[in-house]
């Protein structure tokens, strides 16, 4: 279902190693889709216990506030936990991070290379070897033929996939495929890495490992963004930690 409304929108990207001047700015985005199919408005918002608000405008059009009035800012090492029950909004925070979702209004401006990871199937085949999705993975992430030659046994090394590199994705487990998804989405070292939900992926050898690896982008000034239930996980992978309640922001605070 597609954002609606009037865009007032502005993004800026940049790609280079000069990391220092990573930074997410959100102000005041929000995003709205319209309802195509009746919905009773007998649960007004307070008795909503998730999810956006509905609205009605003239007309009688509906639509469904996700995201209203959002702000924060995030620099070079920031790693944000974002918070909320199911249907607060944080997933879809992170696509608009991402560019996926377009919001109705406001400003979001984004300084640096952006990874994303919602999906560890996004790009995968099941009848390709893992050798070939992760050239598949590496296309889609918009990476050249070189840089991934660079990169494949380096992947496939912290993947710890061995043999099954050159089987099928079919014959993988989750956490195979999670291990391998990690492994390639970190490989450039993005500047700014998007998940949803942490990587439950492996044993705690590699759990390990992966937490190792996220701590060396931040210390590296990068920026990530982490969505989970988890109040452990944000705990320890993260400084900064944003709650979300029915599209907005009920607090944004550092981690003690």
């Amino acid at each position: 279902m597609a954002p609606w409304g009037v865009f007032a929108w502005q993004t800026k990207k940049r790609s280079g190693v000069c990391a220092v001047s990573n930074s997410i700015e959100v102000h005041n985005i929000c995003l709205s889709y319209r309802v195509r199919r009746k919905i009773s408005l007998a649960l007004r918002p307070s008795k909503m216990p998730t999810g956006g608000t509905i609205r009605e405008l003239k007309g009688g059009k509906r639509v469904v506030a996700a995201l209203e009035d959002v702000s924060f800012s995030l620099s070079a090492g920031d790693r944000l936990g974002l918070v909320g029950s199911n249907g607060a909004g944080k997933t879809t925070l992170l696509k608009v991070l991402y560019e996926i979702y377009t919001p109705t209004s406001g400003q979001l401006i984004v300084k640096g290379k952006v990874d994303a990871l919602f999906n560890i199937w996004l790009g995968f085949r099941q009848e390709a070897t893992g050798r070939r999705n992760i050239v598949l993975r590496g296309l889609i992430n918009g990476w050249t033929m070189d840089e991934i030659d660079e990169r494949i046994n380096e992947i496939i090394e912290y993947s710890e996939l061995g043999d099954f590199i050159d089987m099928p994705m079919k014959s993988y487990s989750q956490g195979m495929a999670a291990r391998l998804a990690f492994s390639v989405a970190t490989a450039m070292n993005p500047e700014i890495l998007l998940m949803d939900e942490w990587i439950g992926a492996g044993d705690s050898g590699f759990q390990e490992k992966a937490k190792k690896r996220m701590d060396e982008l931040a210390e590296k000034a990068g920026i990530i963004v982490l969505a989970s239930h988890n109040p452990n996980i944000i705990k320890k992978n993260c400084n900064l930690i944003l709650e979300l309640e029915k599209g907005r922001v009920k607090s944004f605070k550092r981690v003690s």
